[in-house]
């Protein structure tokens, strides 16, 4: 691969930017600049992605929050690590007491989908075995942001407003009144340039810096979430929260053209990406013809969903064969051949919704951080504990209440997961942190990423700014506004059902930082479909 980017083709709206020193690509500029402050400061990637990761939470609660889960790829001394730190269901719930009460299928909000949240404990971990900087300080800017506050910016104020309203129509009772309180004061969500500020936020995120995020888990926090979930029948206990561990895990990779690409195991589905890479790779050199080479890779997604989303669960309650199985040549091929000239229909048939923030960051010695972190589906479950600001996720939501799915809900079980870190490296050598947020959009959005690079040789910021597909069901897609005409009419010549959707949160929002082995310069680019930025030095 080639990372020199000033000799890819040029076809972005923004320039791809370089940087020697330090380099911070996330989707609000404050929390971007909070993480550059602290390589300036002497820290390293994994103090800079501490540092953003916990300002987003403040500058874009409508995508992440204190509340949620987080996964990590960082290349550290030469090595590639993996943090999963999403949490599991609380051990007093169970599929079969959900069908006792009349369920059929996890709800949205509310207490029944809500999981342990473990993105306080991934900032703890990540701090502690890499950070060079004290983790109290990493938290400095974010809780001079909830304290002082800070003014919304265009596309956050864009996405708080639509869960707003929905939010309107779908929740209501005593349970909920502190997310309208939290998150809506005055009644209504806040405008552009309008300042937001979350004095509990701030207080929660001093308790989490001074303790090393226990108190969150063991402490003060952890009582009050576990009073507020007992006041309004939720199953989330202290013990549930004090139990918890994040977990570095090993991550798992595919090779395509000279590269390799990685991604972390299940319970995340970066598996989708891989396998659809492996079903492209079965199916020989791609054609010249972009709409055929198009349509190859919406048939490679779907087919990689059809078997991911019914085996992707907690990995300790998977076969031990499932992921070497699911990445296997033997397994690819066979999906290959049920690629034709037209679309097909798939076995599985839809793909849900949500919302999350992706971050990556690079320092001058070599290290680099894919970061990824997520409320699910905007705010979460609607739930804000009293005086913390801490909403909580709905995670638990995509777990199914049917005993013969492997993603079956049972105690302390963690759930198939849509937030997934991705990074990319060449002959033993990191070539840099990708991604790209949005629910189930985001194996595709690191599909189209990952081939715009490696097949068109895009830069950083060309392989953003290119109009997106969305496999959404059956052999229905969604296209940007901006996709050609002609490629679309292509495409629906051979069965695909397109459909033109101007909403740019469906079709994610990436980041991507590049460092040339040779010189060590960083190259980078930021998503036009949300406030992103790149903070260099």
């Amino acid at each position: 691969m080639n990372t020199d980017a000033s000799r890819y083709p040029h076809a972005s709206k923004r320039t791809t930017l370089y940087a020697r020193s330090g380099m911070v690509a996330a989707s609000q500029h404050l929390a971007a600049q909070a993480g550059l402050d602290m390589l300036k400061k002497g820290g390293n990637a994994v103090d800079a992605a501490v540092a953003t990761a916990a300002c987003l939470t403040v500058v874009e609660p409508c995508s992440n929050g204190i509340g949620g889960d987080a996964f990590a790829l960082v290349w550290m001394k030469d090595q590639l690590h993996g943090l999963n730190a999403s949490g599991p269901a609380p051990m007093g719930i169970s599929a079969a007491k959900l069908r006792a009460q009349g369920l059929t299928e996890m709800p949205v909000y509310g207490w029944t989908p809500v999981t342990v949240p473990g993105a306080p404990a991934a900032w703890a971990a990540l701090s502690e075995r890499f950070g060079r900087l004290p983790f109290d300080e990493l938290l400095e800017p974010a809780i001079r942001y909830a304290e002082e506050g800070y003014a919304v910016s265009p596309t956050a104020s864009k996405f708080w407003k639509k869960a707003f309203y929905e939010y309107e129509q779908a929740i209501e009772g005593e349970q909920y009144a502190t997310w309208f309180k939290t998150f809506a004061p005055g009644g209504r969500p806040p405008e552009p340039g309008e300042i937001w500020a979350s004095p509990g936020h701030a207080d929660t995120l001093r308790r989490i810096a001074r303790s090393q995020a226990r108190d969150f888990y063991e402490g003060e926090l952890a009582d009050r979430i576990d009073a507020f979930s007992r006041e309004h029948g939720g199953y989330l206990r202290k013990s549930d929260l004090a139990a918890f561990q994040p977990e570095w895990v090993t991550p798992i990779s595919s090779r395509y053209r000279d590269c390799e690409v990685w991604e972390l195991p299940p319970n995340g589905q970066g598996i989708v990406t891989l396998m659809s890479l492996n079903i492209l790779k079965a199916l020989g050199e791609p054609p010249d013809d972009p709409a055929a080479a198009c349509h190859q890779r919406i048939e490679a997604m779907k087919l990689a969903f059809e078997d991911g989303l019914w085996a992707i669960t907690d990995p300790a309650q998977m076969p031990e064969e499932t992921v070497s199985h699911l990445l296997s040549e033997a397994w690819a091929t066979e999906k290959a051949a049920r690629i034709g000239e037209q679309a097909l229909l798939p076995e599985m048939r839809s793909v849900p919704r949500g919302g999350t923030v992706y971050l990556a960051t690079a320092d001058g010695e070599g290290n680099m951080v894919s970061y990824i972190q997520s409320n699910y589906m905007e705010f979460g479950s609607g739930l804000v504990v009293p005086e913390t600001g801490v909403g909580l996720h709905n995670r638990g939501h995509t777990f199914t209440l049917d005993e013969g799915h492997p993603n079956c809900l049972a105690p302390g079980k963690r759930t198939y997961h849509t937030i997934i870190p991705g990074f990319l490296s060449q002959d033993g050598q990191p070539i840099g942190p990708f991604g790209v947020m949005g629910a189930f959009m985001q194996p595709q959005g690191h599909l189209q990423v990952l081939l715009h690079t490696l097949e068109e040789g895009l830069n950083p910021q060309a392989a953003l700014d290119a109009p997106r597909w969305r496999w959404e069901k059956d052999r229905q897609v969604l296209i940007e506004p901006e996709f050609p005409a002609e490629l679309a009419e292509a495409l629906r010549a051979r069965g695909h059902e397109l459909v033109v959707s101007e909403h740019a949160g469906l079709f994610g929002r990436g980041q991507i930082i590049w460092r040339d082995p040779k010189s060590g310069v960083l190259c980078g680019g930021t998503d036009p479909r949300t406030d992103g930025v790149l903070a260099t030095w």
